[in-house]
């Protein structure tokens, strides 16, 4: 880029970036002078606010990066990660929110003090904020930070060395997300993730369609024609072992890691615990899991592209996407990109803030308080412990440089460490009535020791995927609470308290909505396996698919059948009570 290029490039995402600011600032005025307005967005977010934030906190740089690297340099079944996110956003659907909306729980924490007992709710909180603070905070930033970086060449154009135009980025980047969380609290983070997942959700189609018109010289059909005929086992999402992702992880240690992260992992379902009634939850939770299936098309297809435009020249994976973004997008586009980019990375980002606050103020700091603290010195505590993580995350995230195993094998190995203890709990908590908190003590224990032990003490001799191990742990963690609870139970059997804050009434349509969604999930396996694209369709592809239309077809038909029914019945029971009345 020469010096022209950059200033527009600067000047219209500057213009992007204020655009949302100054909406998300109209859009929040007024509503976080209390702790549930601050914390909870008031309890009023609808299923657009709900399914944009859960889309942007999700979504980063590491995914547009790391998604299309491995598309270039392997093939799609890294899509795993995504894709199949969509069944535990339907398990959140019907499984987990119900259950903590009813509670009226603002953290997981919460509802594990009031299943077991705040022993336990220490101990998680403990687990949560490490894992925050040492990794997740400093490796979205420096993520978000090297793509900046590869996109825009910073210390060439700032005259800098590379380490110093990282903690310049880093830290400017850090500076304008925190704002949003630390300002406007969870509803500014929700709204700003909203606008930005629609600027997302434009690139995304924008890159692919400008990748298939270069690669087929001025034809978007002909660049098709080539990835759908050409090279085809690079459209293979049915991974084997030597693959970045196995096909059998599918059905172990991805089913409860992706459960950790879409239900009961605090930073992504807070956004859920302050929807305005379970409809409007349950609505927001399965329209996320429709992007999760775009996400191939959006993150992964650019990386076959660029392998057709390419070849396999590139010096790393990784740079696969930004040259691709740099050859295909308009300069007058690259403002809107660097924003959108920097929004996905102000997502994640605040939105981590935001809940580390909330675990903060509402799990350390007010019961240290005996709870006697009010909302006005309790939110200037959720800004204070705000801007000291950010602080904390601007020192840790440029460290990540030097880090010799690379910040997957980093974030990898160490979420690993609570992701499956976290999940096993919850589920013996929302299930069982009988399990002591001692049991789940244990286990965290126990896991954070066997899981060490195997990731670094007996890798060497024992080869299984961290995947299958995650499975492994759980299982047996699931065993020792259940036995625990089976030889020393609980005096009295716990009892779910109800605090109905808001409406239970499930949405309507969500049971049709969730079959249309598992059946993308299948579809696109299908599609992108040896049944579909890889080396042509075969003569089984279209009656299969045929039969995931009729059974959609048969469902929603159904619930459109009975909600007519239902409706004279109502009418008439209302009709029938005003005669009565007279």
């Amino acid at each position: 880029m020469n010096a022209e290029d950059i200033t527009i490039t600067l000047i219209t995402a500057v213009f992007f970036m204020a655009l949302v600011a100054y909406i998300s600032y109209r859009k929040t005025r007024g509503e976080v002078s209390t702790q549930d307005g601050y914390f909870l967005a008031g309890r009023g977010l609808g299923a657009v606010f709900i399914a944009g934030s859960l889309l942007l906190t999700n979504l980063s740089a590491e995914q547009l990066i790391g998604l299309n690297g491995s598309a270039y340099g392997f093939n799609l079944s890294s899509m795993a990660w995504e894709v199949t996110a969509a069944i535990a956003t339907i398990a959140m659907a019907f499984v987990f929110l119900p259950r903590y909306l009813a509670g009226a729980f603002t953290t997981l924490p919460q509802f594990l003090c009031d299943r077991f007992d705040d022993g336990l709710r220490r101990m998680t909180v403990i687990l949560f904020m490490v894992g925050y603070g040492l990794v997740t905070i400093p490796g979205v930033l420096y993520s978000g930070s090297i793509a900046v970086l590869q996109l825009f060449d910073v210390p060439t154009l700032l005259s800098v060395t590379y380490s110093q135009g990282l903690l310049i980025t880093i830290i400017s980047i850090g500076c304008l997300g925190a704002m949003y969380a630390i300002f406007g609290g969870l509803r500014a983070v929700a709204v700003s993730d909203t606008l930005n997942g629609i600027g997302l959700l434009i690139i995304g189609l924008a890159v692919p369609i400008l990748g298939l018109s270069a690669l087929g010289e001025g034809s978007v059909g002909n660049g098709l024609d080539i990835i759908v005929n050409t090279d085809t086992y690079k459209l293979n999402a049915i991974g084997s072992a030597e693959d970045p992702t196995p096909f059998g992880t599918l059905f172990t240690g991805m089913v409860f890691a992706n459960l950790f992260y879409w239900c009961t992992n605090q930073y992504v379902i807070q956004r859920t615990l302050a929807a305005r009634d379970l409809a409007e939850g349950q609505k927001g939770v399965l329209f996320s899991g429709f992007f999760k299936v775009l996400v191939p098309f959006l993150m992964m297809i650019p990386g076959v592209i660029a392998f057709h435009l390419y070849g396999e020249g590139m010096e790393s994976i990784d740079l696969a996407y930004p040259q691709l973004i740099k050859d295909v997008l308009p300069v007058y586009a690259m403002g809107f990109f660097l924003a959108v980019l920097l929004g996905a990375v102000f997502s994640s980002f605040n939105s981590l803030l935001n809940s580390a606050a909330t675990l903060f103020c509402l799990d350390v700091y007010l019961p240290l308080k005996d709870n006697q603290v009010s909302e006005v010195d309790m939110l200037k505590i959720a800004k204070i412990a705000s801007v000291a993580i950010a602080l904390f995350s601007f020192i840790v995230a440029p460290l990540l440089q030097y880090a010799t195993e690379g910040l997957w094998q980093i974030v990898r190995i160490f979420t690993g460490f609570y992701n499956i203890p976290v999940i096993a709990i919850v589920m013996i908590g929302l299930f069982t009535r009988h399990v002591p908190a001692i049991g789940p003590k244990i286990v965290i224990v126990f896991h954070i020791i066997a899981y060490g032990v195997f990731q670094f003490l007996l890798n060497d001799y024992i080869n299984i995927h961290f995947l299958h191990l995650y499975a492994i742990l759980f299982f047996i963690e699931i065993s020792i609470m259940l036995l625990i609870g089976h030889l020393r139970p609980r005096k009295e059997e716990w009892t779910f308290h109800k605090q109905e804050l808001v409406d239970l009434t499930p949405w309507r349509f969500s049971i049709p909505c969730a079959t249309t969604l598992f059946s993308c999930v299948v579809g696109l396996y299908l599609l992108f396996s040896p049944i579909g694209l890889v080396n042509g369709l075969s003569p089984v592809f279209w009656p299969l698919v045929l039969v995931l239309l009729i059974g959609n077809f048969w469902v929603w038909a159904h619930y459109i059948r009975k909600g007519f029914v239902l409706a004279p019945r109502m009418t008439m029971s209302h009709d029938s009570h005003e005669v009565q009345d007279q």
